[in-house]
């Protein structure tokens, strides 16, 4: 690669006196990797992913090339990043909890989003989400399928069949409505983190508002979208 630093890894060692000197662990392959993908996380998030390898090795104070070794581009790093920061934070038991026709709906929702904001509400999940946006790294729109097929489609499907209302299939209004519900969520953690503006420090009442919210509508959406789409039939 052209702009690769050259030699090997140059990670200064400290020297310790000989009386007290104490032979160091080498670190495995496994470990050293998921160093240098804990790093690159902190270092996108502060930023963006405009910036280059070469500033991450310099962070590292490894050479570009032993970076290059354990990821072979800067897309094979950002993928690591991705499964790291966005995959590994999922937890199958949401989805679990979103399914659990035992309890009402509206006590699955809020117990979901109060986990689910305590995973995503930090500043390198919010910053590398929006970095990558204004990049079109690509993350954010892998993401957001994630949260379109585990979250709004789920919990639509979950409202409706409450109410013994047809949920499938799901329409785009009904999705799009779903949509504004949890970005509203979503932006509750921007304000807070990104912006640092001064947010009602309340995380429960901004999640039972929201969902209450969603409840109430979510019935009248779902008519007026069938009555459009049946109409929209007949003139055919």
């Amino acid at each position: 690669m052209a702009d690769d630093l050259g030699g090997e890894d140059t990670t200064p060692q400290l020297a310790a006196p000989e009386d007290d000197a104490a032979p160091r662990r080498r670190r495995s392959y496994d470990e050293r990797r998921a160093e240098f993908v804990a790093n690159a996380i902190e270092f996108f998030a502060q930023e963006g992913f405009e910036s280059s390898t070469r500033g991450l090795a310099r962070r590292l104070n490894v050479t570009q090339p032993l970076l290059y070794r354990y990821f072979p581009s800067k897309d094979d790093l950002i993928a690591e990043v991705y499964e790291a920061v966005y995959v590994q934070r999922w937890r199958e038991e949401w989805g679990r909890l979103l399914t659990d026709r035992t309890r009402p709906v509206r006590d699955r929702m809020i117990e979901f989003y109060h986990a689910y904001t305590d995973a995503i509400f930090n500043n390198d999940w919010m910053r590398i989400f929006l970095f990558s946006g204004l990049k079109g790294v690509g993350i954010h729109g892998q993401y957001l399928g994630i949260v379109r097929e585990r979250i709004i489609e789920t919990m639509l499907i979950e409202m409706l069949h409450e109410r013994g209302l047809q949920p499938t299939p799901l329409t785009e209004e009904e999705v799009e409505f779903g949509w504004t519900m949890h970005g509203g969520i979503f932006y509750y953690g921007v304000r807070m983190l990104i912006y640092k503006s001064s947010v009602l420090n309340n995380k429960s009442f901004v999640l039972e508002s929201v969902v209450d919210a969603w409840l109430s509508q979510i019935e009248t959406i779902h008519t007026n979208a069938r009555a459009r789409a049946a109409s929209a039939s007949d003139g055919a």
